[in-house]
């Protein structure tokens, strides 16, 4: 089964074709950051007039590397939510359009379910059930996962999620756009014993997450220390640990309450290093396994819609003719297979 995915949540248009005997055949991803970075962030309008000029170029482009016709698709995939409303619909309608003209079953996947298969396109894959640590810049939440669609949420962001917090934190520091990777490289040349974040809700049981005040203690640190190019690094550098040491140390607890021996990582801060170096350290003190995506995967991406609707359409699922797009869903509310 051929499935062509089409990913337009945000300010990046994602397409691939999966296939489910010779796995990924060709990936695309036109990222809008230069467009969005004039402004500091994404600005939703430009967003989805950009996904409708780049979608059908890049499904051209995606299929020809793939040797293929638009008749080869057996069954189209597209990001149903949560996402931009308006960047959802653009890849919806392509969608819906493209799978009525052709014949073929179509059906909306929830984004964030995508980013929790993405490791699944890896040759090391994890084995159900496992843990999930999924933090991008519009979600931060950990999953036990039994199987595709069974999911219970342990722990989510309160407010800001990791990767907004990165871009707002980014922003005081006079940082370009997009913030998390800037901050991040920033702090590389930082010193980490000259400031200490707190670890917010750490101190504390349970799972759940809270990054909002990090972003007001590097406001007063700024304001307090003055921002010459050394001082900058060296609250970049204590940002990055406490969002690092406090989703480490969230991990770790999910590991002792479900006993699970594996752990995914996925979304856009997962191709943090900091993060990456930590967690797998923590990881081995309990015997236990972290998989994570492809760099290229970790950020919004067609291949992962693509497999994650080949699940569930070789499941014999599929949409009506109504167009789905929502820019909230609970990742709890999908269905099981």
């Amino acid at each position: 089964m051929k499935v062509l995915g089409i990913e337009t949540s945000c300010d990046e248009t994602g397409i691939a074709v999966y296939d489910s005997e010779r796995g990924l055949l060709s990936h695309a991803i036109y990222s809008q950051v230069a467009m969005h970075g004039e402004y500091g962030g994404v600005v939703p309008e430009l967003a989805s007039r950009d996904h409708v000029r780049k979608i059908l170029p890049l499904v051209r482009q995606v299929l020809a590397e793939a040797d293929m016709t638009q008749r080869d698709v057996d069954g189209i995939a597209y990001t149903a939510g949560p996402g931009l409303i308006g960047a959802v619909l653009v890849g919806a309608s392509f969608a819906r359009a493209l799978g009525w003209a052709l014949g073929i079953p179509t059906l909306g996947v929830h984004h964030m379910e995508g980013h929790l298969l993405a490791p699944m396109l890896e040759e090391t894959q994890p084995q159900f059930p496992f843990i999930a640590l999924l933090v991008s810049g519009g979600h931060t939440l950990l999953v036990e996962v039994d199987g595709v669609g069974q999911y219970k949420i342990l722990g989510e962001s309160l407010d800001d999620a990791a990767g907004e917090a990165f871009d707002k934190t980014a922003k005081i520091l006079g940082l370009g756009y997009p913030g998390g990777p800037a901050l991040a490289r920033l702090a590389e040349t930082g010193d980490a014993k000259r400031f200490h974040f707190p670890r917010p809700m750490t101190n504390r049981p349970g799972l759940d997450f809270s990054f909002s005040g990090l972003k007001t203690f590097a406001l007063n640190t700024v304001n307090a220390e003055g921002q010459d190019k050394q001082t900058k690094a060296d609250i970049a550098r204590a940002f990055e640990d406490a969002v690092v040491d406090t989703l480490a140390i969230k991990c770790r607890r999910a590991i002792q309450q479900t006993g699970l021996k594996q752990l995914v990582v996925a979304g856009g801060v997962s191709a943090n290093k900091r993060l990456r170096g930590v967690l797998t350290t923590m990881a081995k003190q309990f015997d236990a396994e972290v998989f994570y995506p492809r760099h290229e995967f970790c950020t919004d991406n067609g291949a992962m819609i693509a497999y994650a609707g080949y699940l569930r359409l070789q499941a014999g699922l599929q949409d009506d003719l109504t167009i789905s797009a929502r820019a909230r869903w609970s990742i709890t509310d999908i269905a099981a297979l």
